[in-house]
């Protein structure tokens, strides 16, 4: 069905208070969206969806991952998809490095802002990166020592934050003291990652409460929840009372992660702007054109989106 790219209900607003004004929306779809997906996304799809997401008002899109090709083959493309996308100057475009060789091929691809991975557990970093928590930090903060000293930006992710589908429950000590060390390493921001969902609207106080104890200032944190028992809105409204203004989200509900098998889909970047616009926040995403691209994007992929809001406003969408 095609979505009409200029009206599409919206959501009663009710205002409430001791909620910011505006909150920033980190969409993921092009990096961590595509890498779980079984079939490879040719370059040029990549593009279109980049652009799409451009035009939706999005301001930031992490673009893709300097990982090894046999690590992750769907975005072997990198190079090639950095070299052909003509990034506007007003937006935000970082990419993912695992290691110092990533962070080389990420500048000669010409990044201006990238993001690093460590894990909360031990099992998660062997599977993830093939190594130990402690090795996958180190390899983390040589990264985000080089990359400041080239003057780029660079954003820590804390992955199994909330819990880990080998070792069970995470105490919120765990990932807070990785973000204190990410930040003194020189992390501008820090997103704790709820990797396979399983987080709940109290937990997410408490790490948030955790984490800015333990030294990373508030306004630098991010979530990042993928929906594998429904959880993930109200966990962004934890986060929101929490004072958490950055969330990531993929257009449509794209994504999982390969090396986590129980995790599904992120939080699908339409339903986080119908809750936030619900809240009467701003976040400057035209929701008309998002729901057009996940249904798009659908049709490219040969499945429906699996965002809630996707399929209410765009109907029976195959």
């Amino acid at each position: 069905m095609s979505v009409s790219a200029t009206e599409v209900p919206r959501p009663v607003v009710h205002r409430r208070p001791c909620l910011p004004d505006v909150v920033r929306i980190y969409e993921v779809g092009p990096r961590d969206g595509l890498q779980a997906e079984q079939v490879i996304i040719d370059t040029a799809t990549k593009l279109e969806l980049v652009g799409r997401l451009e035009q939706a008002g999005l301001t930031t899109i992490e673009l893709t991952s300097f990982v090894p090709p046999r690590w992750v083959p769907q975005l072997a493309d990198a190079e090639e998809l950095m070299a052909a996308h003509r990034r506007r100057p007003d937006l935000r475009y970082p990419v993912l490095v695992p290691n110092l060789k990533g962070l080389g091929r990420a500048l000669e691809a010409g990044a201006s802002e990238v993001a690093v991975v460590v894990s909360s557990t031990e099992a998660f970093a062997k599977a993830n990166f093939a190594n130990t928590v402690e090795g996958a930090l180190a390899s983390a903060v040589a990264v985000v020592e080089a990359a400041t000293a080239e003057g780029l930006p660079v954003r820590g992710y804390v992955s199994m934050a909330f819990g880990d589908p080998w070792e069970g429950a995470v105490a919120p000590t765990v990932p807070a003291t990785l973000a204190a060390r990410l930040t003194g390493a020189g992390c501008a921001s820090i997103s704790l990652g709820d990797t396979i969902g399983v987080g709940t609207a109290g937990q997410v106080a408490e790490v948030v409460e955790a984490t800015v104890a333990a030294g990373t200032g508030r306004s630098a944190l991010a979530l990042h929840f993928h929906d594998t028992y429904g959880q993930a809105l109200s966990n962004v409204l934890a986060g929101l009372e929490a004072g958490v203004t950055e969330f990531d989200s993929s257009a449509g509900g794209l994504g999982g992660c390969p090396y986590a098998r129980s995790a599904t889909g992120n939080l699908a970047t339409e339903d986080l702007v119908w809750l936030l616009e619900g809240l009467g926040l701003d976040t400057g995403v035209d929701l008309a054109a998002l729901v057009a691209t996940s249904v798009w994007m659908a049709g490219r992929l040969g499945r429906p989106p699996v965002s809630r809001v996707v399929r209410a406003l765009a109907g029976d969408v195959r």
